[in-house]
């Protein structure tokens, strides 16, 4: 039996049965479009993370306060220090390898403009800060390059920030204030909306030394280091390490590269992805149910038709062949139909939000055609071996 004939056999089988074809379509529809969607978000939070780390610089360390793995004692001379200011300068000026450096501190206060008053993220930091996270500009200018340790009344503010203070009046010279302290506002950054789970747009940069005091802390929050090569990322940050050690008499401070938060992030969302396909996946099976039920009815009806096929000559494989095709084309069917969803879903949904670069990769396009044809075929194995198995004088008399 040729294979147009068994697709022409099958064709009809399944169109004389429309409602019972088209809900069992439907099901493996359902399916792939879970797929494909949930396949495409978790794709794009991936691409979303990678463009983010990229955007901020692809050599770059930060170092925390506070040591993350987990040893056998404790640090020597008890708790761990500060990271300070003077740690700060001590590793930029004997550290080789490195382009720029910036601390960063932080804080929560109330900015005030007249009679506006808004709550915002105050970070300290310097000049440096803007190239080592690859800041941009809306208008005027950033912090001022001084030594870390000036203070200084100068204050950066988020777009939406200055928005809400200002509103439509242009807040470059204004004085802003924070409890008892005054700032005069020289820049405003471009608009960039969140950036690993912090409005940008809703922060002020400050710097260092007076936020420091404003806020009566002496420790950094982070210190940022950006090498000249990629490729000298491990040394510096051993000699990083190294120097910290030595000035802190243990080690009590974490030191990482954006590359491995990068890989760790890439990691994660890679199999959240597939944990998200997989979960999707579970309703093809139950669509797989209802394709078995619907051929072991067909099988049931079309007993009289079997027995004509083998009475004629027709061997056991070509009766397997001919209900494996009709159970292979209908999930077929339903696999496209649930393709088309799933991408059209997708389509509307970075129509929404053209800032998620959602995207069905083609291992998850190729890989639901393949999973809808398996679940055609094999809910439908058994229900094309029943048929082979019956007596062809028996199926011809009904019994």
């Amino acid at each position: 039996m040729k294979a147009s004939d068994l697709a022409l056999f099958a064709g009809t089988a399944l169109s004389g049965h429309r409602v019972r074809t088209a809900l069992s379509l439907s099901g493996v529809a359902v399916g792939i479009a879970a797929v494909i969607a949930l396949t495409a978000l978790g794709q794009g939070a991936r691409e979303y993370v990678v463009r983010e780390f990229t955007a901020m610089g692809s050599h770059v360390l930060i170092v925390f306060p506070g040591k993350v793995e987990t040893t056998g004692g404790g640090p020597i001379g008890g708790a761990p220090r500060d990271l300070t200011l003077e740690d700060f300068r001590a590793v930029v000026s004997r550290t080789p390898g490195i382009v720029a450096a910036a601390p960063l501190a932080s804080g929560e206060e109330t900015l005030r403009y007249g009679a506006r008053n808004r709550a915002a993220l105050i970070l300290g930091t310097t000049a440096e800060f803007r190239q080592v996270r690859r800041v941009k500009m809306g208008a005027g200018s950033f912090l001022p390059r001084r030594d870390a340790r000036q203070a200084g009344s100068e204050i950066v503010l988020g777009a939406k920030l200055a928005r809400e203070l200002f509103g439509p009046e242009s807040p470059l010279g204004k004085v802003v204030r924070m409890g008892t302290w005054r700032f005069r506002v020289v820049g405003v950054m471009a608009p960039r909306g969140r950036a690993m789970g912090i409005d940008v747009d809703d922060v002020a940069l400050a710097p260092i030394q007076t936020v420091m005091a404003a806020f009566n802390r002496t420790s950094l929050f982070r210190v940022f280091i950006e090498v000249r090569d990629k490729r000298l990322l491990p040394e510096v940050k051993e000699r990083v390490t190294e120097m910290f050690r030595e000035r802190h008499r243990a080690e009590d401070v974490t030191v990482i590269t954006q590359d491995a938060m990068l890989s760790a992030f890439s990691d994660i969302l890679n199999a959240l992805t597939l944990a998200l396909a997989g979960i999707a996946s579970i309703s093809l099976a139950v669509a797989g149910v209802g394709i078995m039920n619907v051929m072991l009815i067909s099988v049931t009806e079309r007993r009289s038709e079997i027995g004509l096929l083998k009475a004629l000559g027709g061997t056991d494989r070509q009766v397997l062949l001919v209900f494996l095709a009709e159970s292979g084309l209908l999930a077929l069917m339903g696999g496209l139909a649930g393709l088309a969803v799933g991408l059209a879903a997708v389509a509307l949904f970075t129509g929404l939000y053209p800032s998620f670069p959602a995207s069905a990769p083609l291992w998850a396009v190729a890989a639901s055609i393949l999973l809808s044809l398996s679940v055609g075929i094999g809910f439908g194995l058994w229900p094309a071996w029943r048929a082979t198995k019956l007596d062809p004088v028996r199926a011809l008399t009904g019994r």
